[in-house]
């Protein structure tokens, strides 16, 4: 006997989708369970892909959960060379254009992310770039005024 899963709970009043997994070299999951805490106390309804996401994958369920943003997360200090191509499959597809795209953690493996990689993760698609030790009220600042811009209000 299966038992079905649980239905997701509808985003909160004011609160977004949000398509959360890490690139696919990095196989860390706590950094995605704080992240899907803090979006799901902040009013947002998250799907958490885990873990070694596959760029492919991204993209079929961004088409399947119509996503208002992607968040990408890694601590492997790959995420600058794995996110560049995951945000380059994002935005290759026309139906995934307009979706913002942040990225955070330990993008690069000395630690510090350079003023040029970051400039290349802009230039790859995302909308905000978080290095490591980025507070998480940036986090949510960004969030709060993505929302507006979304509602159409001043951003």
């Amino acid at each position: 006997m299966t038992v079905p899963a649980p239905a997701r709970p509808a985003p909160a009043h004011g609160g977004r989708t949000v398509l959360l997994g890490t690139v696919s070299s990095d196989a860390h999951t706590w950094n995605l369970v704080y992240l899907q805490l803090l979006l799901e106390e902040a009013g947002h309804r998250v799907i958490n892909l885990g873990a070694c996401v596959p760029e492919e994958l991204f993209v079929a369920e961004c088409h399947r959960h119509h996503p208002d943003l992607v968040v990408v997360s890694s601590v492997n200090g790959h995420g600058c060379t794995d996110g560049k191509r995951l945000a380059t499959a994002l935005r290759a597809d026309p139906a995934l254009a307009a979706v913002p795209i942040v990225i955070g953690g330990k993008l690069g493996v000395d630690g510090q992310l350079t003023g040029m990689q970051v400039n290349e993760l802009f230039a790859a698609g995302y909308t905000a770039v978080f290095d490591d030790g980025a507070d998480r009220d940036r986090f949510l600042e960004y969030l709060g005024r993505l929302e507006l811009v979304a509602a159409g209000g001043p951003g």
